[in-house]
This record gives C-alpha cells, structure tokens and sequence, in this order.
C-alpha cells in the first residue's frame, strides 16, 4: 500500500483552517516616499491602504540616504555578493557595516548574518555546543529563533519564568559557579511590550559566573542615546557579553548581527554552520544598513517622534474603551483573545476601512491570547491615529468583540 502523501499535508492545512489560524499573506506593494501608505494587490483592482504593522518602525526603508547608499552600491559594486563570506563574499561594505555595528554597542567586534533569526539560532547553538558542559537558561517568553538555538545545541536547558528574578537566580544556584552556563533573554518582548529587569540579570550573571545573551531586536535603533538599544537607554551594553540585534525593523533593511569580545564573534564566525555557509548579505543591502545605523546614531528627534505617536495612539485606544495593553514600549497589543475573531478583525478592517493589521495567533502567541499587534511610526499623522480608532471602534462593535481583557498570568509558548 502506497503513502498518500497529499493526504497527509491537506490534514495539517486543513487543522489550521479548522483553529482560525491559517495564515493569509497581503499582497502589498509599499509606495516610495508615502509610507506608510501602500498598495494592496490581494484585490482584483489594487487599492490603497495605510500599514499599522510594519517592523519598520522608524521609516527608515524609505530614507533618502539609504536608499542612495543602496543604490551607489549596485552602480559601484553589483548586485550580488558573489559567495559565501569564506568565498569571495567578505565584500568591503560588510566588513564597514561590522565595524559600525560594534562601535554602536561599545563591543570589540560584530558578525553579520542573513537575519535575526539565523543570527540568534547559529550563535547560541554554537556556543552551547563549544561551551562544556554548558547549560543555558532560557526566558519562557523568549523569541523562537532563540528557542531553536537551544535545541540544536544539544545541551542542557532550564526555562525561567518570564522576567522573574527569583526563578532565575535558583536556577543559577542551583547550577553552581563552576559550570558554564548562559541566560539568554530580550530586551523588549514585542507582542506584550515590556522590558527585561537587564540591570538585575546582569547582577546575577555575575554573581553566579554566566555569560549573558541580550536579544535587542525590538529595541535597536529607537532607544538610548546613539539607539544602541534599552541597553544603551540604561547604560549597561558593557555589561552583556553578547548583544543581538536585527537590521530588518528599526533601520528598515534586512539582516542580523551579534556583537561581542573579539574571541567570542571569531569562535562564531569559525563554527557556525549558518554563517559558514550562507550567502554573504548583498552589498547593496549592506550600504543601506550602514546608511541607517550611521543615520540612527544622532537621530534623537526620530526617537522622540516615535515614543510621542506610540503614547498618543495607546491614550486614544484607551479612551475609547478598546483592550489595548499599556505597555511602556512602542508596541501597541489590542487583545482579542479569539483566533477566529482575530482574522474577522483583521479582514473588517482592511476589506471596509483600508486599514492594514495582520492577526496575531499561535504559535506567535500562546492560545487564548491572540491580538492585533499595531506598530505606529513618526510618519503615522494625528488624522490616522483617529481615523484607526475610530475604524477599530466600529469593528469591535460590528463583530461583538468584548472591550475587556485580561492577560493571563502565565502565558508563554512550550519551549
């Protein structure tokens, strides 16, 4: 008897279908100039709609430095970047961007990687498998290339109970001091919006002899000083021993990074399949993050703008009685609670208002509480800001979608 394979695969669609968590792409085409205005293509004449939530969180894909810088570089250089970075691929712009990176949180060297993803995945399973004996000590809340990581290290893992400081520092004990051991955790969790007690981690890092792994994400480019990071904003990079980061949200390109003391980012670079093996980033797409880092180090105002829309947005949601979470970050969660009435959100809302908001539901976030996830920017005006109110308003009222949420205390994804 044979396999029928396409029995298989239409069972595992059609589970997702049946939880109302079948993912829909948009088909949209960003206009250069008007973010964050954009074309949807998913209808048969395209219409324009305006992005509320977009990674690029400062505008940056549309700043006129980086995309000259972008195009300087195909004029001068070409389109790809020939190999892998062990084969003709370490092309001049990335080596720059490296440089630029480390002196932007203070570390000795920096690695740049295809995405935060791999960056996160290939160095914490590297280090998990060069380290002995190591165990790593994973928030529960953490992002799931970092989840990744730590399965493909092979080593031992015990899961600390989000941001508790208690929790972790048994777990440290408990390890001893002897042992080599890593706390891996965020600096900003971008579906709930809260910020890791860093100073603290730090402390018991310390205390207990264990190197720390800062994911900075959701935080590079729009906060501290020069935008190093919340750990730039509390003046404690040179406390963390690695600090990851992406060049795909804030500085608006694509890529990812990790910073750190030079023998640490040479053992990664000498290890770890997913850099040995991949494709150099282009340089066209290293000139415009270079562009942007540089442009971010002094663009304080940029900073400002956004906190000021992201503040402004969370008050007029919670002046219309709608669940939006107060978070003291830049993101905005609406809670829905409901993958189902998720996806009718998120369609009312482009299909009648021409607003764009893609669900959020497991496994991005744990079941129960799926939301919509709104990213404001500097170039979102104070006539969007209500006219998405007052489009989500009408949606919540014409979908029957309860105005009162609470959070469960204790929701994170299985590690």
């Amino acid at each position: 008897m044979s396999v029928d394979y396409d029995k298989f695969l239409d069972e595992a669609l059609g589970s997702l279908h049946a939880e109302g968590r079948y993912r829909v792409f948009t088909d949209l085409a960003r206009r250069a100039g008007q973010f964050p205005r954009a074309w949807d293509h998913s209808t048969v004449t395209p219409r324009e709609i305006t992005v509320w939530c977009s990674n690029d969180y400062l505008g940056m894909g549309q700043n006129a430095d980086v995309l000259g810088a972008m195009k300087g570089a195909i004029d001068t250089m070409g389109a790809g970047a020939g190999g892998t970075r062990n084969i003709s691929g370490t092309h001049h712009v990335i080596v720059d961007l490296e440089k630029e990176l480390a002196d932007l949180h203070n570390k000795e060297a920096a690695l740049a990687f295809t995405s935060g993803y791999i960056s996160n995945e290939a160095t914490i399973s590297t280090l998990g498998k060069l380290l002995p004996d190591c165990l790593i000590l994973s928030d529960e809340l953490n992002h799931a290339s970092m989840i990744e990581g730590v399965r493909q290290s092979g080593c031992s893992k015990r899961i600390w109970r989000h941001n508790d400081l208690v929790h972790l520092e048994s777990l440290l004990r408990e390890a001893g001091n002897d042992r080599a051991k890593l706390i891996i955790f965020e600096s900003i969790y971008s579906m709930d919006g809260d910020i890791a007690p860093i100073r603290e981690i730090c402390d018991l890092a310390e205390k207990y002899n264990a190197l720390t792994y800062l994911d900075e994400v959701h935080a590079v480019g729009m906060y501290g000083p020069r935008g190093g990071g919340i750990a730039d904003r509390d003046r404690l990079m040179e406390r963390i021993d690695i600090i990851e980061g992406t060049l795909a949200k804030a500085f608006g390109i694509m890529g990812g990074y990790i910073s750190a003391k030079a023998n640490l980012i040479d053992a990664i670079r000498s290890f770890a399949p997913g850099f040995i093996f991949t494709t150099s980033l282009p340089p066209a797409i290293a000139a415009g993050a270079l562009a942007s880092v540089r442009h971010l180090k002094t663009a304080n105002d940029l900073r400002a703008a956004h906190q000021d829309r992201a503040a402004s947005l969370k008050a007029r949601l919670r002046a219309a009685n709608l669940p939006v979470l107060l978070t003291e970050t830049h993101i905005v969660p609406l809670m829905v609670g409901d993958p189902v009435l998720c996806k009718a959100a998120s369609d009312r809302l482009l299909n009648t208002h021409n607003i764009y908001i893609q669900p959020i539901n497991y496994p991005t976030v744990p079941r129960g509480t799926e939301r919509l996830r709104i990213t404001p920017t500097p170039l979102h005006t104070d006539a969007m800001l209500n006219e998405l109110v007052e489009a989500v308003a009408e949606v919540w009222s014409t979908l029957g979608i309860s105005r009162e949420y609470t959070l469960p205390p204790t929701a994170a994804i299985a590690q």
